[in-house]
């Protein structure tokens, strides 16, 4: 509480300025501690605090969690061979998570070009510049049960039903779940993740509704997906929905068309637009689309 109050005595740019200093030292601080922790592990003194690796005196001894141990001593090991990693930890153009994941893809002939391109790089985009120099092969489509602990929850409800997880191919996968089941020890959140160049790996966690859609969808786009693949399936129907779909009278609404099923069809927003002006002439739907030019006497609007 007394360093929050003292805080609030700096002006707006001076806070600034202190916040951006202590962000640089700790960048410093922190390439310094990789440091060490590179030489503890090669000399091996986590031995003379009896630890029986360099990962258990991280955790044990310095009580860095877990997550926190890997990542230094995955840098500090990189920094050994590549020294240029400390550089650029300090100064910030990279962070620890980066080093991590880019380690085991670092050569001496690759390490100038790499990092030059993963300088001030987000996670993610670390994440799709590795997997662009080690790609890995698509989700295979598939949808099983996954294990269900029957046991209570802390609020005294048991899970109703079985989990289902479904992949589909070319990179997309899709987790489901029943809507309002309790998350089990080992579930998984949303994510997203690079296979390879302009390939990812999608899971979510969705309702038993969309579950069944989606496997009415499939069965209805057999024609056009034989084989069922639901990356297919999924990335028509997306870009379907973000082309749009609208209503077309086969019979102009405005020339006393009815909206019976037998006149009605489904077409693209852009196909709609133009069987609109087949029926109507090009210059009667620019009118009509054209705020304030729609005669003041009602009228039937001129519709597809």
């Amino acid at each position: 509480m007394e360093r929050t109050h003292s805080l609030r005595s700096f002006s707006d740019d001076e806070l600034f300025r202190r916040l951006s200093d202590l962000l640089g030292q700790s960048r410093r601080d922190e390439a310094d501690l990789v440091a060490h922790i590179a030489e503890v592990d090669w000399r091996r003194l986590y031995a003379r605090e009896a630890s029986p690796s360099m990962f258990a005196y991280c955790t044990e001894v310095l009580h860095l969690s877990e997550a926190e141990a890997y990542l230094r001593i995955a840098a500090a090991r990189a920094s050994r061979e590549h020294p240029l990693l400390l550089t650029m930890l300090a100064d910030g153009r990279l962070h620890l998570t980066a080093i991590a994941k880019l380690a085991p893809h670092l050569t001496v002939e690759n390490r100038e070009a790499l990092l030059k391109r993963a300088a001030h790089r987000s996670r993610r985009q670390i994440e799709e510049l590795v997997a662009e120099l080690s790609p890995r092969p698509d989700a295979p489509a598939v949808m099983r049960k996954l294990t269900v602990d029957r046991r209570l929850r802390p609020d005294g409800v048991a899970a109703r039903e079985p989990e289902l997880r479904l992949e589909g191919s070319a990179g997309a996968g899709f987790e489901l779940r029943p809507h309002g089941a309790a998350v089990l020890p080992g579930s998984r959140p949303a994510v997203v993740e690079p296979l390879g160049a302009a390939r990812y790996k999608v899971q979510f966690t969705a309702s038993a509704e969309l579950h069944d859609k989606l496997e009415r969808l499939r069965a209805l786009m057999r024609p056009s997906v034989p084989d069922g693949d639901l990356a297919a399936i999924v990335e028509q129907a997306v870009t379907e929905k973000l082309q749009g779909l609208e209503f077309h009278h086969r019979h102009p609404f405005g020339r006393g068309g009815d909206h019976s099923v037998a006149n009605v069809s489904l077409a693209c927003r852009c196909h709609n637009g133009y069987l609109a002006e087949v029926d109507y002439g090009r210059e009667a739907i620019a009118r009509h689309r054209r705020p304030g030019t729609r005669p003041s006497k009602p009228t039937p609007s001129p519709s597809p």
